[in-house]
């Protein structure tokens, strides 16, 4: 009853209120219907601005293998912690957390955060933890988002860092064959557009606008297993005789493939914390050192080629010195008259000289030049020294006769090796590779082929039982090869007590397939000559890699014999080798 005379008492007032109620949804309706179907694009473009984005899609970095396709550096997804500094702060309750999350004071987010303010992007860590990842996205906190990258990791670690270098974080090449080959080894990164809600966070991808390229694969030229003998032989051998460093480095003669190239003391490319830039470097091809009486094939070579000299011809060595102006040359005994072959097989320092003063400067120059003496091997490994060798204008007796047996030039490891590959090639110089080489290879003869073969086979005297690298025989190959040891050059001349210890050879000797050389820098202790200190390792690495390719045996006759014993401390070779 008293509804009716309330509804009767203020009709004019309920239409009233009906009326505006149908007007606002009148307006409301019309603005929704103008909005949604007469001019939309100023909302959706502004919508747009603020959910949809242009995002780059990472590219992955190629796959670098050894030769028979082992993983030597692989690029794996992982997840970088990025913020925008001012939207954190929008809900600073939650900053403690992110703080203990990122193991950080509050204290010092807050500084980065600040710092930074205007910034609308900070990472606050590459390359994250996953379990950091997954802790940061279940804290759900406005303008802290992650972001793909890519890490490289290097599953030979030490042993072929040296070799293959390594990636900054960005994955760019830094260092050896990933900054050599960077270009072709990075991809190039795509873009597609994404949809992102409040947090930043892909909810839906729209297109995609560009794909990404991922990077070629390179195919090394080394054998991962000949690669890790090597390495556990150097290292071993620079651990026991408490030297400073080593290097070694292995051809393939038929390829000009490197097989194995390692260095001591190396670093782990994984862990790089606290890492010494000295540890950087691949010595092989970056540090020089004057070769020693390995040099000595090669004066041999240079008198053979002159026509003065046979292997049989006869030189005086007596009375085991040799008086050159004001200096003094010296043998460690006097070995009277004795042949050119002779001369490499006791590496007589004053035999060697005599056959060079009796060359022609520029004749003996030009021989060691097309040994590569000198010249970069034009590898394109990045650091490469040419080593040096000065013009034959400038040379003085004294100068000629000490180059005979390695000393006033300068070489790498690599070249040395390179330069005992055309002794093995019958005097054929190959392009060094590092990478996999498939089909022959054209070459540059640079000496004839029987000069080449009689130094060979002067040189495998010295790996017999009265030479002075006995210890880099291989039971069931011939072995070739020279050792040295050289007296450091420090400021006013040479050390007495600092030594380089050098053996550089060749196997198997009646069909040659493999050169190396094996450095050890500053032995200490009484065993310091490159017969006893390098020449084991080389018998090591070489019969081991023989035995891993399945390269038949040249030497039968050893199965039968008795194996050469060690010499003992007091039947060391005579002289520095």
């Amino acid at each position: 009853m008293k509804k009716l005379i309330m509804q009767a008492q203020y009709p004019k007032r309920r239409w009233l209120i009906l009326s505006l109620f149908f007007c606002g949804m009148v307006a409301l309706s019309s603005r929704a219907i103008y909005l949604q179907l007469l001019n939309n694009d100023f909302l959706k473009k502004h919508g747009d601005a603020r959910s949809i984005r242009v995002v780059e899609i990472p590219a992955h970095r190629g796959v670098i293998t050894d030769r028979n396709g082992e993983q030597l550096a692989i690029s794996t997804p992982v997840d970088s912690i990025w913020v925008t500094p001012r939207k954190i702060f929008e809900n600073i309750e939650l900053l403690p957390d992110l703080a203990k999350i990122m193991d950080m004071t509050v204290i010092d987010l807050q500084e980065i955060l600040h710092d930074r303010m205007s910034r609308e992007f900070v990472y606050l860590k590459r390359h994250a933890n996953p379990d950091v990842v997954k802790k940061v996205k279940q804290l759900s906190m406005k303008g802290v988002s992650t972001e793909r990258e890519y890490k490289r990791y290097y599953p030979a670690a030490e042993v072929a860092s040296h070799f293959i270098g390594f990636t900054n974080i960005d994955d760019k090449g830094q260092e050896g064959l990933e900054l050599a080959y960077d270009n072709w080894l990075e991809g190039k990164p795509g873009k597609k557009r994404v949809l992102k809600d409040r947090l930043n966070r892909i909810v839906q991808n729209i297109e995609s606008i560009e794909p990404s390229v991922q990077g070629k694969q390179l195919e090394l030229s080394i054998d991962r297993r000949v690669q890790y003998l090597a390495y556990r032989e150097l290292a071993t051998a620079v651990k026991s005789h408490r030297a400073k460093s080593g290097s070694l480095v292995m051809l393939d003669i038929r390829t000009g493939e490197v097989m194995a190239m390692v260095g001591q003391p190396s670093y782990n490319p994984n862990n790089r914390k606290g890492l010494k830039s000295q540890y950087l470097r691949n010595r092989a091809v970056t540090d020089v050192f004057e070769p020693g009486s390995t040099m000595k094939p090669f004066t041999i070579a240079a008198g053979l080629q002159s026509g003065n000299y046979k292997p049989n011809s006869l030189i005086n060595t007596s009375p085991g010195y040799y008086q050159i102006g004001e200096y003094m040359v010296r043998d460690m005994h006097n070995y009277g008259e004795i042949d050119v072959s002779t001369i490499i097989t006791k590496s007589s320092n004053v035999g060697a000289s005599k056959i060079a003063l009796s060359l022609e400067p520029e004749q003996y120059w030009d021989t060691l030049s097309r040994f590569g003496f000198g010249q970069s091997t034009d590898s394109g490994y990045p650091g490469e020294s040419s080593g040096s060798l000065n013009s034959f204008n400038t040379w003085s007796e004294i100068e000629m006769a000490t180059l005979s047996f390695g000393y006033g030039l300068s070489v790498t490891p690599l070249q040395l090796v390179h330069a005992y590959s055309v002794l093995a090639t019958g005097g054929v110089m190959l392009p060094v590779s590092f990478v996999k080489v498939n089909g022959s290879v054209m070459g540059k003869r640079v000496m004839p082929e029987n000069i080449t073969r009689q130094v060979r086979k002067m040189l495998e005297t010295v790996v017999s039982a009265n030479g002075t690298g006995k210890r880099a025989a291989i039971k069931g190959y011939r072995v070739i090869g020279k050792t040295g040891t050289v007296h450091k050059s420090i400021r006013g001349g040479y050390s007495d007590d600092r030594y380089l210890s050098v053996f550089a050879g060749i196997a198997p000797a009646s069909e040659p397939r493999f050169a190396m050389v094996v450095l050890i820098d500053e032995p200490n202790g009484d065993e310091h000559y490159g017969g006893v200190v390098a020449a084991p390792v080389f018998s090591k690495v070489m019969e081991g890699t023989l035995r891993i390719l399945n390269i038949p045996p040249d030497d039968l006759s050893t199965f039968t014999s008795p194996v050469i014993a060690h010499r003992k401390k007091s039947d060391q070779p005579q002289g520095f080798d």
